[in-house]
């Protein structure tokens, strides 16, 4: 390992962490808040610890402690982790003095912030000073595409490579694909996109009636598929369908391959929306979802007509299979099988390469051809035929991953709920906490369908943990609990 090079890395990335505080710091002054030491003493924490890391990296470098190259496999995991740990825990100070929160909800509210969950320890949203309320919405942005990334952009500064550190941060089974040869081509490319569809779609809720800041704040959760709102109703603050078909749209870009939108860009193709088997596929099964969703509301008579009906199906199905978490009514009461339907439907959230959480389609599609795979084989035990993603042969380590994968995604989640039943919640209440937390969606059900203050100290820990496992898809903390990775 390089301890010193990771010090220097972890240092430049809480130096960045410093810079994004001076946004939230310039939206309270442009808004007259004249206390601002909740972002400003953060800030100079922020500040020195980066430059202490950063420092003493370049110090040991010089004098012979440590010595420069590429990140090793171990590097980059440790790194990820690490990274994740320490902006969770800067992220938490100014939650715990703006709102004077304990250091366990502080720390809650920035973990669920950054890993795009969305669950909430806060009520009271709409009497909050513009700063904190801006602040939890960019939380929610820079994880969303993830801050490593962005860190990769201006890794050059280090004199290091870094597609360790991207192997270990995007998200999705196809982590050996770069949209661009060089990494760090692949990083601005990246956040160019991000920042290209935050910009069109704060324009988009402008021009559906949102005012400047509410606009500007509320893209950054929605193309983050975060959730946070500036409003306690979420969405449904704005009884607009104009605002809902704007966040149905973006969420949904949200939850493609990022890399398909960059060949898109590219080739300016948007056909290749509909030739992408990944991307056809999840479209497909939202609408499936959402055409049955509205079906039953229609057949109960939740609304008044049928038409309102299936508006409010397709926003709350989009809103909650992207992992993103807005509301705009209370599906929890809805009749029937919905409530639990729609807590299920995250646990396949995005495609692979999007900022959704969730196992992420590509998986879950390649694991529904593998066993028609095996059903085939049943009745033609010699056949051999290969799973296929559109033109692509599944190489045989590929479908070995997934499955490892899924096998390990379960085994989190049945663990951590029967944690949370320990920490004293109810079972539907605790393996909907841990769903919501590891899917990175936000609302569940039961005791924690609209936020997590009942939840025990103890339960909010399982919920951050739960949170970052998902986020980083479970492997890259996993793998630091192994005795060899500390031996190699």
């Amino acid at each position: 390992m390089h301890p010193l090079l990771i010090a220097r890395v972890l240092g430049l990335f809480a130096l960045l962490f410093a810079a994004t505080l001076t946004v939230p710091i310039a939206v309270g002054l442009v808004y007259g808040e004249a206390d601002l030491r909740h972002l400003l003493q953060p800030l100079a924490g922020a500040l020195s610890l980066g430059l202490v890391l950063w420092l003493a990296g370049g110090l040991g470098s010089r004098f012979g402690l440590g010595r420069r190259g590429e990140l090793g496999v171990r590097d980059g995991f440790l790194i990820v982790a690490l990274f994740w740990l320490l902006l969770s825990a800067l992220g938490a100070w100014p939650l715990a003095l703006g709102l004077g929160l304990s250091p366990v909800d502080a720390l809650f509210e920035s973990a669920s912030g950054l890993t795009t969950t969305g669950a909430t320890v806060i009520t009271g949203l709409d009497e909050l000073p513009r700063s904190l309320l801006f602040y939890r919405q960019e939380l929610q942005w820079l994880g969303g595409m993830g801050v490593v990334v962005l860190g990769l952009a201006v890794i050059p500064l280090l004199g290091i490579g870094g597609m360790q550190l991207y192997r270990a941060e995007a998200p999705g089974p196809l982590k050996e694909e770069k949209l661009t040869p060089r990494l760090v081509s692949t990083a601005r490319s990246l956040w160019l996109l991000y920042l290209s569809l935050t910009v069109a779609c704060a324009i988009g809720y402008w021009l559906a009636g949102m005012d400047a800041f509410d606009a500007v704040a509320h893209s950054l959760s929605t193309v983050s598929t975060g959730g946070f709102s500036t409003h306690d109703a979420s969405l449904g603050h704005y009884q607009s369908p104009a605002v809902e078909a704007v966040a149905i749209v973006f969420m949904l870009l949200a939850a493609l391959n990022f890399g398909l939108h960059f060949a898109v860009w590219i080739r300016r193709d948007p056909g290749l929306y509909l030739r992408d088997a990944e991307a056809r596929t999840y479209l497909g099964f939202v609408l499936l979802v959402v055409l049955l969703v509205g079906l039953v509301l229609a057949l109960e008579r939740v609304f008044p007509d049928p038409l309102t009906g299936f508006r409010e199906a397709a926003f709350t199905v989009v809103s909650l299979i992207t992992s993103t978490g807005f509301a705009t009514v209370d599906h929890v009461h809805w009749p029937d099988f919905l409530p639990v339907l729609l807590l299920l439907i995250a646990f396949v959230g995005g495609c692979g390469g999007s900022t959704a959480g969730g196992i992420k389609a590509l998986r879950v599609l390649l694991l529904v051809k593998q066993g028609l795979y095996e059903v085939q084989r049943l009745i033609h035990p010699r056949a051999e035929v290969p799973v296929r993603v559109g033109q692509r042969v599944v190489d045989a380590g590929l479908m070995q991953s997934v499955w490892g994968y899924f096998a390990l995604y379960m085994i989190t989640f049945v663990l951590c709920g029967l944690w949370m039943i320990h920490t004293g919640l109810d079972p539907l209440s605790a393996f909907a906490a841990v769903a919501a937390s590891i899917n990175n969606l936000g609302p569940g059900l039961g005791e924690v369908a609209y936020t997590f203050q009942g939840v025990s100290d103890q339960g909010k820990l399982v919920a951050v943990a739960a949170m970052l496992l998902g986020r980083l898809e479970i492997f890259t903390i996993l793998v630091l609990l192994t005795p060899g990775f500390w031996r190699g």
